[in-house]
């Protein structure tokens, strides 16, 4: 006999939550994705997503140098370390920010050029970098009982079940129906953005901040684009297809005519430039990420910027384009904005 239960309030919530909420064993780790996905397995691998989060035991063959005075025994994780920056969690889970014997000292390596950068100069800094660098995070509890290391999760870094769900029905019946397959922009935009989804992505220092690839292409001129229309998403960004030709053909053959065109300069310098800053920034107008605005605004006066106070504070976001100083002078840094200006315009004739 079936009886009708009525539940309200807080028994009917945490009904409603047990059950859209997977079982901790549902979770196989990425290894077992292995045994029949071996091509996009590895392609993860070197991707840069595994790296996010690992444990010392993992990354100490990684060749990484140790902030002032520390070792590798010192050490619980290493956040990232694979293409841009690596910090360090002490043993009590906190992100190291001074020498180990507490003095002043630069604690995050930028690969790019092996120099060290101040990173919340000598404060306890908790790891609380959840939901974007683990798999399956919850913000409960303590990862490893570490005081530091607020949250839990299934797996160091972004394995596979943090974007395709839990696998263990798949395992058992590899169809499609068994898997999550997302791809929206929004399933990248939930750890590829700084404050939300919005349009405005908040800037620093005459640079958009890292992680904020959602907010850009939602401000920007193909905000209906997925991210897949370029990325596949098992391989590393910089892989990303050069696929512009096959909307902008007109213009992609006009293009091809002038100098730049010749000389093999792509759409990607001066509609990507980098202007965005994960790490380090190269000169005045060259971060190391690349922005998705893709607009150009060839106003002489134009600002990529603009200051916004609220309630006593003030904030910087970009408007959702490139100016020239980015597009143009990370090239001819020997001309000035007026120059470039002057030159943008008719720019693929």
């Amino acid at each position: 006999m079936i009886k009708e239960v009525i539940l309200t309030g807080v028994s009917a919530a945490a009904v409603v939550l047990a059950f859209s909420l997977p079982a901790a064993a549902d979770y196989v780790g990425s290894d077992k994705c292995f045994e029949c996905h071996e091509e996009q397995f590895n392609d993860w691998q070197a991707s840069g997503h595994p790296w996010k989060l690992r444990k010392m035991e993992k990354a100490r063959y990684a060749k990484l140098p140790l902030p002032q005075g520390y070792r590798w025994e010192d050490i619980s994780y290493v956040i990232g370390g694979a293409n841009k920056k690596a910090r360090y969690i002490d043993k009590n889970g906190y992100i190291i920010t001074s020498a180990k014997d507490g003095s002043e000292a630069k604690n995050q390596y930028n690969i790019e050029d092996g120099s060290w950068s101040f990173y919340h100069k000598g404060e306890k800094k908790p790891y609380k970098c959840g939901p974007c660098h683990m798999t399956a995070y919850s913000p409960e509890g303590n990862q490893d009982g570490l005081e530091g290391m607020i949250g839990t999760w299934k797996e160091d870094g972004i394995g596979c079940e943090e974007c395709h769900g839990p696998g263990a029905a798949h395992v058992k019946n590899p169809t499609k129906e068994t898997i999550k397959i997302d791809r929206t922009a929004e399933s990248c935009g939930k750890c590829h953005q700084r404050g939300g989804m919005g349009p405005e992505p908040p800037a620093k220092g005459g640079f958009i901040q890292h992680h904020e690839q959602i907010n850009e292409l939602k401000g920007g001129v193909h905000k209906d684009l997925s991210c897949i229309e370029c990325h596949n998403p098992h391989q590393r960004a910089i892989l990303a297809k050069d696929n512009c030709v096959e909307c902008h053909s007109e213009v992609a053959d006009s293009y091809a005519k002038t100098t730049h065109g010749l000389q093999g300069t792509t759409c990607k310098e001066c509609h990507m430039p980098k202007a965005s800053k994960s790490a380090i920034s190269t000169a005045t107008y060259i971060g190391d990420v690349r922005t998705h605005f893709f607009k150009i605004n060839t106003d002489a006066d134009a600002d990529m910027f603009k200051e916004v106070e609220e309630k006593g504070k003030k904030s910087t976001f970009a408007k959702g384009f490139v100016t020239v100083e980015y597009a143009c002078l990370s090239c001819h840094g020997s001309r000035d904005k007026a120059w470039a200006a002057k030159n943008a315009k008719g720019f693929h004739k």
